[in-house]
């Protein structure tokens, strides 16, 4: 393959999706900063990015990395579909659009993992506010006038206002602000749209920053390996256009290719576990035994109901639908899918929720493989903390192969009853309030399965991904052999390079990790920048 001239920037950031467009939006604020962003994807500019409820059209096509994992002992030997965000924005061009920080115990956890009090929610509490521009205005909690537009949904359904006077009838609290002073309860998402559109990363950071001389943007342009010499990034080599081109950096290197394509690149640069790395015929560059593992994300199980009368999201495509959204912005088109949320427990000794349900209007099924076929309701319930571990290996060092996903799913019984629990509850809620006369037979598990053992075998049958990968590169306090980055998100043993992604975090949040992965990407632009933020603009108004 015919080598290009190298260029030089400042910094050069790889991966241009959640975190990533944070980072280079954020540092191309300097002008005397020279910023390239590499993105293996190409241009979010379809309709289907733009419009809420056609997120999943973009599923397993070329602006998806298609992701299968590696067959899942747990789930009888199932492979899970993945889908990644392959395009300018990454997964927040392709996601549900829920705006959802995580608990404050989360950040908390991470402070005492890492020995770091900047990670506590006190101190990213400011990164989150100046990140949003939430349209109910500013208070402790929120913030206005930054990239990030949240909103309450323009059109909720029906069913959305049902499901939520449901729960509160069968003892749930309601709570209008997941991310406010507490997390748990029932009520609507917010989510991240503007006037009815999807307004992802790409719409907050990169877009506005377009036109900076100083920042240099690269489609179609798929990073093979990071440069070091002497210990020391110094750039990166990159496929493009049928050419081989290298990018140098003065002063770092940041990854933000996510979860998945994160620790994957760091191994075919031969950082990562040395014995692995011969394995798969890679030169071991630096042995760092961390990289790929502890892989987490968050399972899911759909609870499906047939409904009596009334019309699900199934024809949200209609003529009417697309005349309401190109018209007004509104309409069923407008919808995230998952419009409603609960937040609870599995056991009342837990001291923080560690179950999530999304409420969706629609029958979701085996991953949107399948187009809804029947008007149907769905509740999903997720496991938001979850005890099983994978890891994300190479399969070959050619950087077009995928990795080998082992998710690890039930690999760890607790994550079983917790999500048998889960089922159950979900059943309580359908059987209260107004739901109860909007739903009809139950179609999954079905209403002939009863007790604990014949849950847990549906559970195992039916699981699926929520989409949420961390961890494959945690950060952790130097006494931890298993960090990948310290708590300024820089490699261990590798000057000049850095990682801001999910895959720094150093256990899964409580609750959809858009949100936390932009934060990081603010979090590390601050680092590379000098910035510090003062925890005490937390509590201005």
């Amino acid at each position: 393959m015919a080598i290009s001239a190298a260029e030089e920037f400042d910094v050069v950031v790889v991966g241009a999706g959640s975190a990533g467009c944070a980072v280079a939006g954020r540092l191309s604020e300097d002008p005397a900063l020279r910023v390239l962003l590499l993105e293996a994807g190409g241009s979010d500019d379809v309709l289907e990015v733009q419009i809420p409820a056609g997120s999943y059209k973009v599923w397993r096509t070329r602006r998806d990395w298609n992701y299968t994992t590696e067959p899942q002992p747990g789930l009888g030997g199932r492979k899970l579909f993945w889908p990644r965000g392959k395009l300018l924005g990454g997964s927040s061009s392709i996601n549900a659009m829920i705006y959802m920080r995580g608990a404050a115990a989360d950040y908390d956890e991470w402070a005492e993992l890492t020995g770091d009090q900047s990670w506590s929610y006190e101190h990213v509490l400011p990164l989150f506010r100046r990140m949003e521009d939430n349209a109910r205005g500013a208070d402790r909690y929120h913030g206005v006038g930054g990239p990030l537009r949240v909103e309450d949904l323009r059109s909720p359904h029906t069913w959305t206002r049902a499901v939520i006077q449901s729960a509160v009838v069968a003892g749930y609290p309601r709570n209008d602000d997941f991310n406010g002073a507490t997390q748990e309860g029932v009520g609507q998402y917010q989510v991240t749209q503007k006037r009815g559109r999807r307004w992802s990363a790409a719409d907050a950071y990169l877009h506005p920053a377009e036109g900076r001389p100083n920042l240099t943007v690269r489609t179609g342009a798929l990073t093979s390996r990071v440069l070091v010499e002497d210990g020391r990034a110094t750039g990166v080599e990159y496929r493009s256009g049928g050419r081989l081109h290298v990018a140098r950096a003065t002063r770092e290197v940041v990854l933000s290719s996510g979860a998945i394509n994160t620790p994957q690149l760091l191994m075919l640069s031969g950082i990562g576990p040395a014995e692995h790395l011969r394995e798969v015929g890679v030169d071991v560059v630096h042995d760092l035994p961390g990289v790929g593992q502890g892989l987490q994300d968050h399972p899911l199980v759909p609870v499906v109901w047939h409904v009596r009368s009334g019309k699900s999201l199934l024809r949200a495509e209609s003529p009417s639908g697309y005349a309401k959204w190109f018209g007004a912005r509104r309409g069923p088109l407008t919808s995230n899918l998952a419009e409603a949320g609960l937040f609870t427990r599995s056991s009342p000794e837990l001291a923080e929720p560690d179950l999530q349900y999304h409420f969706l209007p629609v029958k979701f099924w085996k991953q949107a493989e399948v187009d809804p076929d029947v008007d149907a309701f769905t509740a999903a319930v997720v496991l938001v903390r979850v005890q099983s571990r994978g890891s994300v290996r190479l399969r070959s060092a050619d950087p077009t192969w995928a990795p080998a996903i082992d998710a690890g799913y039930l690999t760890d019984e607790r994550d079983l009853e917790a999500l048998v629990t889960g089922v159950e509850k979900a059943r309580e809620i359908a059987a209260a309030g107004p739901l109860a006369s909007v739903l009809a037979e139950e179609w999954s598990p079905g209403g002939t399965v009863h007790g604990r053992e014949a849950l847990r075998a549906t559970v195992r049958d039916t699981l699926e991904s929520l989409y949420h990968p961390v961890a494959s590169c945690r950060m952790g306090a130097a006494s931890d052999e298993q960090a990948v980055v310290d708590p300024q998100l820089r490699v261990r043993g590798i000057d000049g390079l850095r990682i801001a992604d999910a895959s720094v975090m150093p256990t899964l949040v409580r609750g959809n990790t858009n949100a936390p992965s932009i934060m990081i990407g603010e979090r590390a632009a601050d680092l590379i920048a000098g910035r510090t933020v003062d925890p005490h603009l937390a509590s201005a108004h």
